[in-house]
Formats: C-alpha cells, structure tokens, sequence
C-alpha cells in the first residue's frame, strides 16, 4: 500500500491529475480508476487524489469536463457502427485503423494540453479582472458612505433651521402684537393734553408710565 505524501501538490502535478481525469471521462471508464492510476503516477493515495480533484481542481475545468463527455457520447454512438465494420475487415486493415487511432488519440491528448493551458491562462485573467472589480466595489461602498454621512448631517442642519424659523416666527408674532398694542396706546385721549410716554417690561410688555 502507497503512503499517503503531506507535501503540498504542485502545479504540475495539478495539471497531470486533470489530464489523466478527463482522459478517463473521455474514454467512458470512471473516476475511481483515474484516481488510481494517477495515485501510481504520484506516489500518492487515490483517495488523496480524489480528495483533490473534488475539492479545488474539478471546478476550475467545468467547460473541459463537458467536452470530454461530449467525446465519451460520440465515441459511444461511433462504437456499434465501429464493431460492425470489424467484423467484415481483415486483419492488415484493422491494424492500419488501429495505428490511425493511436494517432488520434495523441492529437487528442496534445489538444487537451493546449485546452487546459488556455483554461489556466483564463482562470487567472479572470482572477485579475474578479480583484478589480472588487477593488471597483470597494471604492463605491466608500462614496456609498461619505454620501449617507453628508446625508445625515443634511438632514441635521434642516432640522435646525426649521427649529430655529420657528423661535424666530414666534418672536415676529409677539413684536408685531407689541407694535400693534403700542399704536393703540399712543392714540388713546390725555386729560392734561400730553403725549402718553412707555416703557418695555422685564418680559417684553409695553408699559404705560403717567
């Protein structure tokens, strides 16, 4: 039994793991033996390995998971037809396929390096595009912050103003009523035939002094 490694994997190891997964996708076998197989390859467990397929690396190669099923689905409906036209070749033409296919099959390999290469050149673009926009979202949280500051502090001074217009419309009513009271005052009759003279009280009253 193969002793499971503590080392942290590494990006090529990353990369051979998906490799060896989608290939087994792509030809209809199953998880459990790709596992195992890149277990062997590694010197690592295959429940290691699937430890980390599932848990970081499936998600980064969703689009090539679905390619490789499409290759499995097409291989499987190319298969019958396939096993007919065996049937009725002869032996040196079954070679000639048979070589043909191992030559497909290396293209196919050498076009799922490239894909994956591409897929890692994407994942980290969008990584960079993912910190920006949040660096972006960061900033307007800010703004978003200041402008309910500046809001509030708004809203105070509004507040104050409607108080303070207020005190000072009171104060109008009252030195209206005491201009008023004054005008009738300065009119009333004198049994002497002087002028009525006043004075303003402590809260504001006009008072007549004889």
């Amino acid at each position: 039994m193969v002793a499971t490694r503590q080392d942290a994997w590494t990006e090529d190891e990353d990369l051979l793991l998906a490799e060896v997964i989608l290939r087994h996708i792509r030809e209809g076998s199953t998880q459990l033996k790709a596992f195992e197989e890149i277990g062997q390859k590694l010197n690592r467990t295959p429940a290691a390995c699937g430890f980390r397929w599932n848990s970081l690396i499936r998600k980064k190669y969703e689009a090539a998971i679905q390619i490789a099923k499409a290759q499995r689905q097409k291989r499987k409906n190319y298969q019958p037809i396939k096993e007919t036209v065996d049937l009725e070749m002869s032996e040196e033409f079954t070679q000639e396929t048979s070589a043909k296919q191992e030559i497909d099959s290396e293209l196919s390999y050498d076009s799922v390096i490239r894909f994956l290469r591409k897929q890692k050149l994407f994942v980290q673009d969008v990584g960079k595009k993912y910190r920006t926009l949040e660096k972006d979202l960061e900033e307007k949280n800010r703004e978003l912050e200041q402008l309910k500051q500046e809001n509030k502090e708004l809203k105070e001074k509004v507040k104050y103003l409607e108080s303070d217009y207020q005190v000072v419309n009171e104060d109008y009513k009252a030195l209206i009523q005491i201009i008023d009271r004054a005008r009738k005052m300065a009119f009333l009759p004198q049994d002497d035939g002087s002028k009525p003279v006043f004075k303003m009280d402590f809260n504001g009253n006009l008072e007549r002094i004889d």
